[in-house]
């Protein structure tokens, strides 16, 4: 096992090499996340294409529930994808997934719906919302592990905060998309073609990603983790196997921290534009706008945050965000039905708080783990979280709306928040910790 020892201080500046990683890294993450946050920006208005005619709500959860199953998806690409990444390097497997993501996506741009093929409709979806799983789950761990050994140490948040940012922008255009097609075209063309032709173009996209991470280099970090393979005295030479084995409770601590961030992370970044027109009325391209606006100045605040944690630490950020929503998750929920300007006030709230888990995550979950099981160790037990707490978000929250709960809408959200508060105020501060 590698030991962990204190960075020298002098540590601060980013190395030509390290901010072209980051430029790259998060421009390719970015489109990436567009592909993944496009489905839920327009399942509202293509659910009842894949599905028997006569229940736009039937539709809508069943709809929902491919969402989720995507995210079933996401454990096995983390643990399979984050091995190859941490045996032949972070960008060969960003390489992949990124490619992986926008064929998945063309595929749904360009499927036939329930009316011309039957069930044979809602299979495609469903396995092209798998692949899609598979990408985005190899997606996150290579992607935090390459931005963060990229970076300096005394900068590390700084540079992890990127992977969000990245993530947040990709989201950001998906619900740009959605706000210029649901304004600018009718109804019958959003719903004909207009929403086909956000997921071909989300696609396009995707080349772009893959020529920018053509470019970059391999981070030291992983050769460093190929040397400590070939030098451990231990049959277990699978990134996998040597994660499972050696590093249990860091698992475990990832899958904690990671539950009330990306439980609260889809309901705010991913699915409120849906969640506020479903059970509200509001119309769909006024909570896009309002979704969009406050999207932008998370991206924003993304930075600062981890500026500051880099200065006073991970669990104080961390604890402000559990913390925040642990107290405003009632009165968020209560303000939604108020119209435009109502929601817009909840979302910024919201998002404020999210800068402290966002801004942390990547740095914190690669402080986890030596550079052998990095990728891995972030993906696996981030995915597992994230398919049981943020792929099951949108679902249970529109069940419970529409089934005479919405009111306790807020209890769920509390509850998570509640969690994650416990998991950052014991878990052990490694800012100022070695990666290798």
């Amino acid at each position: 096992m590698t030991s962990i020892t204190t960075e020298p201080v002098s540590s601060t500046r980013l190395t030509k090499k390290g901010k072209k990683a980051l430029v790259a890294g998060s421009i390719g993450n970015a489109v990436e996340f567009v592909d993944w946050a496009i489905y839920s920006t327009f399942v509202s208005i293509f659910a009842h294409h894949f599905f028997p005619p006569g229940n736009d709500i039937a539709a809508l959860l069943s709809t929902l529930a491919i969402f989720a199953v995507g995210f079933i998806m996401r454990p096995i690409g983390a643990a399979v994808m984050g091995a190859y990444a941490d045996r032949h390097g972070r960008k060969k497997g960003l390489l992949l997934t990124i490619s992986m993501m926008a064929c998945a996506t063309l595929v749904i741009g360009i499927a036939p719906t329930y009316e011309q093929v039957g069930i044979i409709a809602p299979i495609i979806l469903v396995l092209a919302r798998l692949t899609q799983g598979f990408a985005a789950g190899g997606e996150f761990g290579s992607a935090s592990a390459f931005m963060v050994e990229s970076a300096a140490p005394a900068r590390r948040a700084f540079a992890g905060s990127w992977q969000q940012v990245s993530t947040a922008g990709g989201v950001l255009i998906a619900v740009g998309i959605g706000t210029t097609i649901t304004t600018f075209l009718p109804d019958e063309a959003v719903d004909s073609w207009g929403w086909r032709a956000a997921f071909v173009f989300a696609a396009m996209l995707g080349v772009v990603g893959v020529w920018l991470r053509r470019t970059v280099e391999e981070t030291d970090s992983h050769a460093t983790g190929l040397v400590n393979v070939e030098q451990a005295n231990t049959s277990h030479k699978n990134a996998f196997m040597r994660m499972v084995r050696e590093h249990p409770k860091s698992m475990l601590r990832v899958f904690g921290i990671t539950i009330a961030g990306t439980l609260l992370y889809y309901l705010w970044i991913n699915f409120m534009p849906t969640y506020a027109s479903v059970t509200t009325g509001i119309p769909l391209n006024q909570a896009l706008a309002a979704n969009f606006i406050s999207i932008a100045v998370f991206i924003v605040l993304l930075p600062f945050g981890g500026i500051l944690s880099d200065k006073i630490g991970r669990k104080p950020t961390m604890a402000a965000f559990a913390g925040g929503f642990l107290i405003f998750a009632w009165p968020a929920f209560s303000l939604i039905g108020g119209g435009f300007w109502s929601l817009l006030l909840v979302e910024l709230i919201g998002v404020f708080f999210l800068v402290g888990y966002s801004a942390n995550c990547a740095v914190i979950m690669a402080e986890q783990f030596p550079p052998e099981v990095r990728a891995t160790g972030i993906g696996l037990p981030y995915a597992l979280a994230v398919a049981m707490f943020g792929g099951t978000a949108p679902y249970i929250t529109t069940w419970m709306s529409t089934n005479g709960l919405g009111e306790w809408v807020w209890v769920y959200a509390a509850g998570a928040a509640a969690i994650g508060l416990v998991v950052y105020l014991t878990m052990p501060e490694t800012k100022g910790k070695a990666l290798d």
